[in-house]
């Protein structure tokens, strides 16, 4: 049985590796993104609430589960526009932990409670 991909092709992203515990993805957020021209002008950086849902949408095609909460989030680093993000998720029981980062260096990470996607 195959395990469903933790991307989505929107806007540049790619699945590099994922198992029955764990998956990894890579995406960049355009510079042309709705949600940057007030976050900070002049300096923008990527909100918290975009990377996310980029959590959200590679949990949702990976697992088929959506959040229900997050008990522990940080956000140690900017992530720019245009720069990449790797995207790590590792299964958990009835929670999955993540972790973003680009080039090595820790921008995020956190636990998050989920359940899974009821078929409509």
């Amino acid at each position: 049985m195959s395990t469903p991909a933790c991307f989505s092709s929107r806007m540049g992203e790619d699945a590099d590796d994922m198992d029955d515990i764990s998956c990894h993805t890579r995406f960049s957020i355009a510079e042309d993104h709705p949600a940057l021209p007030g976050h900070f002008p002049g300096h923008p950086v990527v909100p918290g609430v975009v990377l996310l849902d980029r959590v959200a949408e590679a949990l949702l095609r990976w697992r088929g589960a959506r959040i229900v909460g997050m008990p522990q989030v940080k956000f140690m680093r900017p992530l720019l526009p245009g720069q990449s993000a790797d995207l790590h998720l590792e299964d958990g029981v009835d929670s999955v932990r993540f972790k973003l980062l680009h080039e090595g260096t820790l921008l995020a990470s956190g636990q998050l409670e989920i359940v899974a996607e009821e078929l409509a």
